[in-house]
Protein backbone atom coordinates (compact mmCIF):
# COMPACT_ATOMS: atom_id res chain seq x y z
CA UNK A 1 0.00 0.00 0.00
CA UNK A 2 1.65 2.97 -1.12
CA UNK A 3 2.31 6.06 1.75
CA UNK A 4 -0.07 8.53 1.86
CA UNK A 5 2.70 10.76 2.89
CA UNK A 6 4.56 10.50 -0.36
CA UNK A 7 5.21 13.65 -2.01
CA UNK A 8 4.31 14.74 -6.29
CA UNK A 9 5.92 18.32 -6.71
CA UNK A 10 3.06 20.93 -7.91
CA UNK A 11 4.57 23.68 -8.94
CA UNK A 12 7.32 26.51 -8.57
CA UNK A 13 6.00 29.73 -7.44
CA UNK A 14 8.41 32.68 -8.52
CA UNK A 15 7.82 36.39 -6.92
CA UNK A 16 8.32 38.87 -9.41
CA UNK A 17 7.49 42.71 -10.14
CA UNK A 18 5.19 42.42 -12.87
CA UNK A 19 3.32 38.89 -13.40
CA UNK A 20 1.69 39.82 -16.57
CA UNK A 21 4.81 40.61 -18.40
CA UNK A 22 6.93 37.56 -16.53
CA UNK A 23 4.22 35.26 -18.23
CA UNK A 24 4.22 36.99 -21.54
CA UNK A 25 8.36 36.55 -21.45
CA UNK A 26 8.49 33.37 -20.17
CA UNK A 27 5.47 32.49 -23.24
CA UNK A 28 7.63 34.21 -26.17
CA UNK A 29 11.33 33.56 -24.96
CA UNK A 30 11.17 30.12 -23.82
CA UNK A 31 8.02 28.73 -25.84
CA UNK A 32 5.55 28.36 -22.77
CA UNK A 33 2.18 27.96 -22.64
CA UNK A 34 0.14 29.64 -20.61
CA UNK A 35 -2.27 27.52 -18.41
CA UNK A 36 -3.87 30.61 -15.99
CA UNK A 37 -3.47 34.38 -15.75
CA UNK A 38 -5.83 36.13 -13.49
CA UNK A 39 -7.79 39.32 -14.30
CA UNK A 40 -6.06 40.82 -10.83
CA UNK A 41 -2.65 39.66 -12.70
CA UNK A 42 -1.60 38.85 -8.97
CA UNK A 43 -1.54 35.11 -10.40
CA UNK A 44 0.56 33.54 -13.52
CA UNK A 45 0.54 30.13 -14.56
CA UNK A 46 2.44 28.29 -17.38
CA UNK A 47 2.39 24.66 -18.80
CA UNK A 48 5.63 22.96 -18.15
CA UNK A 49 4.92 19.21 -17.80
CA UNK A 50 4.06 17.69 -14.92
CA UNK A 51 5.24 20.76 -12.83
CA UNK A 52 4.11 24.34 -12.96
CA UNK A 53 5.57 27.22 -13.16
CA UNK A 54 3.62 30.29 -11.01
CA UNK A 55 4.41 33.87 -10.82
CA UNK A 56 2.86 35.99 -7.95
CA UNK A 57 3.83 39.84 -7.20
CA UNK A 58 6.87 40.44 -4.96
CA UNK A 59 4.99 41.80 -2.06
CA UNK A 60 1.16 40.82 -0.74
CA UNK A 61 -0.02 40.74 2.18
CA UNK A 62 -1.12 37.32 2.13
CA UNK A 63 2.67 35.72 2.32
CA UNK A 64 4.11 39.06 3.76
CA UNK A 65 2.44 38.68 6.88
CA UNK A 66 2.95 34.87 7.21
CA UNK A 67 6.23 34.17 6.30
CA UNK A 68 8.13 37.52 5.80
CA UNK A 69 8.35 39.68 2.63
CA UNK A 70 10.70 38.66 0.18
CA UNK A 71 14.13 39.57 -0.47
CA UNK A 72 15.93 40.66 -4.33
CA UNK A 73 18.95 40.87 -4.85
CA UNK A 74 20.92 44.25 -4.15
CA UNK A 75 22.81 44.51 -7.05
CA UNK A 76 22.22 43.82 -11.07
CA UNK A 77 24.96 41.41 -10.88
CA UNK A 78 23.99 39.75 -7.44
CA UNK A 79 22.13 36.48 -8.17
CA UNK A 80 18.59 35.26 -6.57
CA UNK A 81 18.72 31.82 -4.41
CA UNK A 82 17.09 30.17 -7.38
CA UNK A 83 17.69 29.36 -10.58
CA UNK A 84 14.85 27.44 -13.05
CA UNK A 85 16.10 24.61 -15.64
CA UNK A 86 14.55 24.24 -18.98
CA UNK A 87 15.47 21.27 -21.15
CA UNK A 88 15.27 21.65 -24.58
CA UNK A 89 16.54 19.19 -27.89
CA UNK A 90 17.82 21.99 -29.79
CA UNK A 91 19.68 24.22 -27.14
CA UNK A 92 21.42 26.28 -29.63
CA UNK A 93 18.21 27.52 -30.88
CA UNK A 94 16.58 28.08 -27.67
CA UNK A 95 18.71 29.76 -26.60
CA UNK A 96 19.02 31.99 -29.87
CA UNK A 97 15.32 32.52 -29.42
CA UNK A 98 15.02 33.40 -25.66
CA UNK A 99 17.47 36.52 -26.52
CA UNK A 100 15.76 37.20 -29.48
CA UNK A 101 12.55 37.66 -26.89
CA UNK A 102 14.78 40.09 -24.03
CA UNK A 103 16.16 37.19 -22.23
CA UNK A 104 19.70 38.57 -20.94
CA UNK A 105 22.79 36.22 -22.25
CA UNK A 106 25.13 34.98 -19.62
CA UNK A 107 27.11 32.41 -21.10
CA UNK A 108 26.50 30.95 -24.70
CA UNK A 109 25.56 26.82 -24.70
CA UNK A 110 29.00 24.93 -24.12
CA UNK A 111 29.21 21.40 -24.25
CA UNK A 112 29.91 20.60 -20.04
CA UNK A 113 32.42 17.26 -18.60
CA UNK A 114 28.78 16.02 -17.52
CA UNK A 115 27.51 15.29 -21.07
CA UNK A 116 25.13 18.23 -21.02
CA UNK A 117 25.06 20.96 -23.25
CA UNK A 118 24.35 24.46 -21.22
CA UNK A 119 23.72 27.98 -21.40
CA UNK A 120 22.55 30.48 -19.19
CA UNK A 121 20.52 33.74 -19.56
CA UNK A 122 19.09 36.14 -16.93
CA UNK A 123 15.11 36.54 -17.25
CA UNK A 124 13.30 39.83 -17.06
CA UNK A 125 13.65 39.88 -13.25
CA UNK A 126 17.43 38.75 -13.23
CA UNK A 127 16.40 35.44 -12.36
CA UNK A 128 18.94 32.84 -13.78
CA UNK A 129 17.98 30.48 -16.04
CA UNK A 130 19.85 27.87 -17.52
CA UNK A 131 18.64 26.20 -20.71
CA UNK A 132 20.63 23.04 -21.38
CA UNK A 133 20.33 19.64 -23.12
CA UNK A 134 18.88 16.20 -21.77
CA UNK A 135 21.85 14.63 -19.69
CA UNK A 136 22.63 11.02 -20.55
CA UNK A 137 24.68 8.03 -18.53
CA UNK A 138 27.81 7.58 -20.42
CA UNK A 139 28.02 4.20 -22.22
CA UNK A 140 30.54 1.77 -21.18
CA UNK A 141 32.24 -0.37 -23.71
Amino acid sequence: MASKLSPEFAYTVVYVKDVARCVEFYKNAFGFSVRRLDESHRWGELESGQTTIAFTPLHQHETDDLTGSVQTPEYARDRAPVEVCFVYSDVDAAYKKAVENGAVPVSEPEQKEWGQKVGYLRDLNGIVVRIGSHVHPPKHD
